[in-house]
C-alpha cells in the first residue's frame, strides 16, 4: 500500500456496489469497504479516513447517521452520499447535516472521481488555511481577527476564555467593527467547530418572515407557505447561531426567542410540536439594549438571557495601531482577487488613512483598500486612488499640507484650499491630462472640469 494515497471508505449494504467501487477506485486510492454502520464505525475508529462514500439506505438504518459520527472526528472526513432513491428532501437533509455532495445511483464513475478529487482539494485547502490561521494567530491575533493593539487584547482574551463554554454571548460595538468575525472565532474555537455556523441578519426581514426564518414553518401555515421549511435554529443544531442586529426584532418575536433560550426547544410556525435544539447563541447589536429596555422596546428578561457574557468591540479610531496589519492584509486579499501586484501605500496615502477617523470602522477601511487596489496604476496605492470621501475627511483637512504637494507652509488649511492643492497636484502628475487626473482623484472628468472653473484653475 502507498501510504501517501488518500483513504476512501465505501459504506453500502449491496456487495456488488461495494466491490465495484473498490475495484474502480483502488488504482488511485486506498479503499476500505463496510456493509453496515457498525463496520464503518470500526474502520473510522481504527484509522483516519479522507473520504466516506455512504449509501443513504443501509438496510433498516440510515447512512445519514454516519454524519453525526464524522462530525466528532478530527480531522473530519468528507462525506459523499449515494442513493438510488434520489429526492430533494434527502439531498437537503444530507447537506444540512454536513455532507459534501450527493450523488444518485447508478453512479457515473467519471463524475464520482471528479467529485472525490474536488473534495480532496477542498480538504487540503482547508487544512492549509487552518495552518496559516494558526501561524497568523500566534503573531497577529486570533482566528482570523487581525489585532495587536492594546485596545483589542481584552477582546481576544475574553474570546479565548468563553469560546469553550456553551454560554450565550452578546457582542456590542459600532457597525463595521467585526462582530460577525468574532462570532466565527467563538464558533471555531468551541467544541462545536465541526457543527454548522448559521448567521441571521435580523434587521433584513419583516417580523413574519423573521419568525419563519428562525423557527421554520409547516406547509399552509400562511399564504405562500407551499411546503414545510426548516428554520435556522434547526439548521444550527449542534452548532452555533449568530443573531446579528438583535436589537431590531419586534416584541412578539422576542417572546418566542426567550422561550427558545429558556427551554431549548422551537415550534415551527403553524405547529404546536416542540422540537429540541442544541444550539449555542451569539447575538450582536450596534444599539444600546439597556436603553431600549428602558424605552419598552426590548424585553428585560430577554436582555438578561442574552447578556450572559458581554464582549465590547472598540471602534477602529481607538485601535489605530492595528491599521498597518489590517491594510497589508486587505492589500494582499484584493491584489489576489484583482490579479494585481500592489506592494503597499505611498507615504501620502498612508498619511490620509492614519489621520482619518473611520466612522465605518474596519468595514470602511476594507472598502477603501479595495477601491485603492482597483484604481492603482503603479505598485503602490496613492492618494488619488483612495475614495474621495476619505481624502476629503475632516481629519485630513486638519493636517497642514500632509502630502507635500509643492505648496508647503505650516498654516491651517481649509477644505477648499486643500482640494485646490490636490487638483493642482493631480494635474501636474498627469502632465495636464484631465481624464487621467480625474481618475487619480476618484471623480468624473465633468466634476473635475466644474471644480477647476470654480477654483479658477487651468491645466
Amino acid at each position: 500500500m502507498d501510504v501517501s494515497m488518500p483513504i476512501i471508505l465505501v459504506v453500502d449494504d449491496e456487495k456488488h456496489t461495494r466491490e465495484g467501487l473498490r475495484r474502480a477506485l483502488s488504482d488511485k486510492y486506498d479503499v476500505y469497504v463496510a456493509p453496515d454502520l457498525e463496520s464503518a464505525w470500526n474502520v473510522l475508529d481504527a484509522q483516519p479516513v479522507d473520504v466516506v462514500l455512504a449509501d443513504v439506505r443501509l438496510g433498516s438504518r440510515s447512512g445519514l447517521e454516519l454524519l453525526e459520527k464524522l462530525s466528532s472526528l478530527s480531522p473530519k472526513p468528507i462525506c459523499i452520499m449515494m442513493t438510488a432513491y434520489g429526492s430533494v428532501d434527502n439531498a437537503v437533509e444530507a447537506m444540512k447535516r454536513g455532507a459534501y455532495d450527493y450523488l444518485t445511483k447508478p453512479l457515473n464513475l467519471e463524475k464520482l472521481e471528479l467529485v472525490i478529487e474536488r473534495a480532496l482539494r477542498s480538504r487540503r485547502l482547508q487544512a492549509e488555511n487552518e495552518e496559516l490561521r494558526r501561524a497568523l494567530d500566534l503573531r497577529y491575533g486570533l482566528e482570523g481577527i487581525i489585532a495587536s493593539s492594546r485596545a483589542m487584547q481584552p477582546v481576544l482574551e475574553k474570546i479565548r476564555q468563553v469560546a469553550g463554554s456553551r454560554a450565550t454571548v452578546l457582542l456590542e460595538g459600532e457597525s463595521g467593527t467585526g462582530k460577525e468575525l468574532v462570532a466565527h472565532a467563538l464558533h471555531r474555537l468551541s467544541p462545536r467547530k465541526d457543527g454548522p455556523f448559521v448567521p441571521v441578519h435580523c434587521a433584513a426581514l419583516s417580523p413574519q418572515l423573521l419568525e419563519s426564518e428562525l423557527f421554520g414553518h409547516e406547509k399552509g401555515a400562511f399564504t405562500g407557505a407551499l411546503e414545510r421549511r426548516i428554520g435556522r435554529f434547526e439548521q444550527a443544531h449542534r452548532g452555533t447561531i449568530f443573531l446579528d442586529e438583535i436589537g431590531e426584532i419586534d416584541l412578539s418575536t422576542q417572546v418566542k426567542l426567550l422561550r427558545v433560550l429558556g427551554e431549548r426547544t422551537i415550534q415551527r410556525v403553524g405547529s404546536n410540536q416542540s422540537i429540541p435544539v442544541d444550539v449555542r447563541v451569539i447575538a450582536a447589536t450596534n444599539r444600546n439594549l439597556e436603553k431600549l429596555v428602558a424605552e419598552g422596546k426590548f424585553r428585560e428578561d430577554l436582555f438578561f438571557r442574552l447578556n450572559v457574557v458581554r464582549i465590547e468591540l472598540p471602534p477602529l479610531r481607538e485601535r489605530k495601531e492595528d491599521l498597518p496589519l489590517l491594510i497589508q492584509a486587505f492589500i494582499r486579499e484584493f491584489s489576489r482577487e484583482n490579479q494585481k501586484k500592489i506592494t503597499g501605500l505611498t507615504a501620502a496615502a498612508q498619511e490620509v488613512l492614519f489621520r482619518y477617523d473611520w466612522p465605518g470602522n474596519v468595514r470602511e477601511l476594507k472598502m477603501a483598500i479595495e477601491h485603492g487596489v482597483v484604481l492603482a496604476r503603479g505598485e503602490k496605492i496613492d492618494v488619488c486612488d483612495l475614495p474621495e470621501r476619505i481624502v476629503r475627511g475632516p481629519s485630513f483637512v486638519a493636517n497642514p499640507d500632509p502630502f507635500s504637494l509643492g505648496h508647503g507652509g505650516e498654516e491651517n488649511l481649509n477644505l477648499v484650499e486643500m482640494e485646490k492643492r490636490l487638483i493642482r497636484a493631480a494635474l501636474e502628475r498627469c502632465h495636464g491630462n484631465r481624464t487621467k487626473a480625474a481618475e487619480r482623484l476618484g471623480i468624473s472628468r465633468r466634476t473635475l472640469h466644474r471644480k477647476m472653473l470654480a477654483y479658477g484653475l487651468s491645466g
